[in-house]
């Protein structure tokens, strides 16, 4: 909803009042490893953040998770499951702690498009923008092309890929496991059919 420049000074404002920042990067190998042991994007997305949860220094007493699940407490459950804290979801019950000498429960809120209704979450949403934007232009440079935002809505991603598709550099960076490349591949087969 806001544009990088924007994105940017909203950054340096959030970074400058947020106790803590943290941020873990999911590569593309993490992904396609993952998936192809039959573990959903959804879920590897739910293991990182309770990975980031777990390395937090101060337990905070509730956390607002931007739910990728349309099933809101499904992903807030799977997140309370990857976790070593004591954790509840927001109207289900705390489940047990395996630290010891930690008898805290955090309550996790987990709600589908929180970015749009919570500021703490917009302001992390807003973090890790960033940090994807500038991993793009660090991927752009190394391969040598523009390759536009990463996403699969903005074309000139698709015609990038679509056209370099035998180019190893940009291949180092690619998910064998996206719809997107999907899509692609099949659009060469058809081509040659």
């Amino acid at each position: 909803m806001l544009t990088r420049k924007k994105r940017e000074f909203l950054y340096d404002e959030i970074a400058s009042i947020a106790e803590d920042v943290k941020a873990y990067r999911i590569t593309n190998q993490e992904i396609n490893a993952a998936m192809a042991g039959g573990v959903s994007l959804n879920g590897l997305e739910a293991l990182n953040f309770a990975r980031l949860i777990d390395s937090l220094s101060v337990r905070p007493k509730k956390i607002y998770l931007d739910s990728p699940d349309v099933v809101e407490d499904k992903f807030g459950i799977r997140v309370c499951l990857f976790s070593k804290c004591s954790m509840k979801v927001s109207g289900f019950g705390a489940r047990s702690n395996p630290v010891e000498g930690s008898d805290e429960v955090i309550t996790l809120i987990s709600e589908h498009k929180a970015d749009a209704k919570y500021p703490v979450v917009s302001g992390a949403s807003i973090i890790a923008k960033v940090i994807r934007d500038d991993e793009m232009s660090s991927i752009a440079d190394q391969v040598g092309m523009d390759i536009g935002s990463g996403y699969p809505s903005d074309s000139k991603t698709v015609n990038a890929i679509k056209n370099n598709l035998d180019n190893e550099k940009l291949g180092m960076f690619l998910r064998n496991r996206w719809k997107t490349m999907e899509v692609i591949r099949q659009s060469r087969i058809d081509e040659y059919f």
